[in-house]
């Protein structure tokens, strides 16, 4: 017998769309079953009921086994031996089309019970663990539902441990349903066959039985045939009960798991975050409304460098975002934990998922951002991100306070407070080697925030707001009162990270810091970033707090020795400012250099292009014909600024209570 087509019990607990897909075809092939079931017993009961009109019913019967070929089975395309058989015992009842009444009482109950039991019995019961799988879905999607609004910072322990029972018990109510349904509709491929052929069985047998006289010549062509119908059924019963004891025994092992792989939120496993693939289930926003949003629960999956999603029911998935050069990002959303946010490269395109624990959050934001990387184009991308992820856990150490980045910094007098920053006219020329050990030494310390200790912040304050930064560098040349009012451009930026490099005179050193500070972040899941106001000016650089105002760091413009954008990811860019270090023994001090990058919400050039144009002014300050030349060839506004940019601290300020912000980087 060829092979039948079954539904993997395996599959029932994940409950996704392909299996749904492949579900609803057995439902359709059951429903096809049904209707043929109920043809044909008509027809038998046909032969049974209309003894004169024997000749007539039994050509009616011919007709309907020839129209098995003709239903169509989804499942059925290689059930040639039930075919062909059937074709056979059509020609045999036609010409047994005149047999006499009184075989009635055979035929029923050799040929119309077994398709009444049949009808009853199997189709029956399909359709009744049909309706309780619905039920049970329903149940468990209510659950799942309540379960994705537990609120993040205000759960209620108890009200949290009543919800994850529930999950777990309609989990579990559907699982059990759904994997009965399953065996159902299996068995259904085996007894269908028998169903088939056991009544025409009967009803041969019992014509050949009463009507064996002046039948012999009829009877000697039909007893091979028989046998071998007969042994054909024996074979396929034997094959459904030992499918059915290995669906038992399947169904037993499969139920005897801990109560854990129900519940959400408890995986054991750690996170992998090197995949390059991955698929599951999300809730994902959408507007209803010009202030109203809804979320909705379905099957996310990646296929190459695209997200990918499949509502239940759908043969094949469709293409919801491009995530080749795309952006990945934790974000607070509606009191919903796990929530994150993709970004296309232009901005434009944004989408809110939220993971069902914090294991799938953090795996799916690492595989998205490896994807956004197109390591899936590379000949061995399991390979590659392995070696990324390894390569970056070794390349960088993360130090997330100043108080641990002084200690571990190699030049930690620089960064005292109140320390003098020299002019740059002993610049030191970038290194002919490019290696990344000769633009950052190994093991170097990463600084990923720029926030002031609780009591620097409240003396600060009660000075009237003259502040020394962790840095070393004062705001005594670079304050409000003192900034040139030839230029002036204020950007909106995240701080991603800053680190002591080697050269300072390469836009090299810049990328490699932009590289290593990125492959920490998103090794140690440093996803938050706090916004700040960039400010450029003629004389100096700096970072304000946009909600108070305060200068968080400052950089004179001269000590800023090399600035540049990501070449591909527009919106990051970086610049190493020069120091010294006074050192013992050492009357001028030995150069330093430091390397910050930044997000921005504008493209990085124009910050450069910003800097740049702050240097030249700096440059033509020098020769008053030169500073001449230089308002000449560039637009000025009414006050005789130069006129670049518009300022984007309109949009920033009304969104200034978003403290804590998550890099888009």
């Amino acid at each position: 017998m060829p092979a039948v087509h079954k539904l993997l019990l395996e599959d029932a607990l994940q409950d996704s769309p392909q299996s749904r897909s492949l579900l609803s075809v057995f439902e359709e092939d059951a429903g096809t079953l049904t209707d043929y079931t109920n043809q044909l017993l008509q027809s038998m009961q046909r032969v049974y009921g209309a003894q004169n009109e024997m000749a007539l019913a039994t050509e009616q019967l011919s007709k309907q086994l020839l129209e098995y070929e003709k239903q169509n089975f989804t499942l059925g395309k290689e059930d040639e031996e039930v075919i062909s058989t059937l074709q056979h015992f059509a020609k045999a009842v036609e010409e047994l089309n005149s047999l006499h009444a009184e075989l009635a009482t055979q035929m029923a109950d050799r040929m119309v019970f077994p398709m009444v039991q049949f009808r009853e019995k199997d189709l029956t019961e399909i359709s009744t663990l049909k309706e309780i799988f619905g039920i049970a879905s329903d149940e468990h999607e209510a659950s799942m539902v309540k379960y994705s609004r537990l609120p993040k910072k205000r759960e209620n322990e108890k009200v949290k441990a009543e919800i994850v029972t529930e999950v777990a018990y309609t989990r579990r109510k559907q699982h059990q349903a759904s994997m009965q349904y399953y065996c159902a509709l299996n068995a259904l491929q085996y007894r269908k066959r028998v169903a088939m052929l056991e009544p025409m069985l009967g009803y041969t047998q019992a014509q050949m039985s009463f009507f064996k006289k002046g039948m012999d010549l009829v009877s000697k062509k039909m007893d091979s045939f028989l046998t071998s119908v007969s042994s054909m059924s024996q074979s396929i019963q034997a094959q459904l009960d030992s499918e059915a004891e290995s669906m038992r025994l399947s169904q037993r092992e499969l139920l005897s798991v801990e109560d854990t792989v129900y519940m959400p939120d408890r995986d054991r496993d750690p996170v992998n975050r090197t995949l390059i693939q991955k698929a599951g289930y999300l809730n994902i926003r959408n507007k209803t409304g010009l202030v109203t949003t809804a979320w909705d629960r379905l099957y996310f999956f990646t296929q190459g460098g695209n997200l990918m999603c499949q509502p239940r029911g759908a043969v094949a998935g469709g293409m919801v975002l491009d995530l080749d050069n795309s952006s990945v990002m934790a974000v607070e959303c509606e009191d919903r934990r796990y929530c994150f946010q993709i970004t296309s490269p232009s901005g434009k395109t944004s989408i809110i998922l939220q993971a069902e624990s914090k294991k799938e959050y953090e795996e799916w934001i690492c595989t998205l951002n490896n994807i956004s990387r197109q390591i899936y184009l590379t000949d061995n991308p399991e390979a590659v991100a392995i070696r990324l992820n390894q390569t970056a856990i070794q390349a960088v150490t993360p130090i997330t306070s100043f108080e641990k980045r002084l200690e571990g910094s190699p030049h930690p007098d620089r960064a005292k407070p109140g320390s003098a920053l020299p002019s740059t006219d002993t610049a030191q020329k970038a290194p002919q080697n490019s290696e990344p050990e000769d633009l950052i030494a190994p093991g170097t310390p990463i600084q990923f925030d720029i926030m002031l200790p609780a009591s620097e912040f409240l003396d600060q304050n009660r000075a009237g707001g003259r502040r020394t930064n962790p840095f070393g560098e004062t705001d005594e040349d670079c304050s409000p009162d003192t900034d040139d009012p030839l230029l002036q451009q204020v950007f909106v930026v995240r701080f991603l990270g800053s680190m002591a490099v080697r050269a300072g005179h390469t836009q090299e050193v810049i990328y490699e810091a932009m590289r290593q500070v990125l492959a920490a972040r998103a090794i140690h899941n440093i996803f938050r970033t706090t916004e700040s106001h960039l400010m450029v000016t003629s004389s100096c650089l700096r970072l304000i707090d946009p909600q108070t105002q305060v200068t968080r760091i400052s950089f004179q413009l001269r000590d800023v020795s090399q600035f540049a954008a990501h070449q591909e990811n527009g919106r990051l860019m970086g610049f190493v400012v020069e120091g010294q270090d006074w050192g013992e023994g050492t009357e001028d001090g030995d150069p330093t250099f430091s390397a910050f990058v930044f997000e921005s919400n504008t493209e990085g050039e124009k910050i450069c292009y910003t800097i740049s144009l702050g240097k030249e002014i700096i440059e033509a300050k020098k020769d008053p014909a030169a500073l001449a030349q230089l308002m000449k060839s560039m637009p000025l506004t009414n006050d005789g600024k130069f006129l670049l940019l518009d300022s984007e601290t309109g949009g920033a300020e009304n969104g200034a209570g978003q403290e804590e912000l998550e890099s888009e980087a």
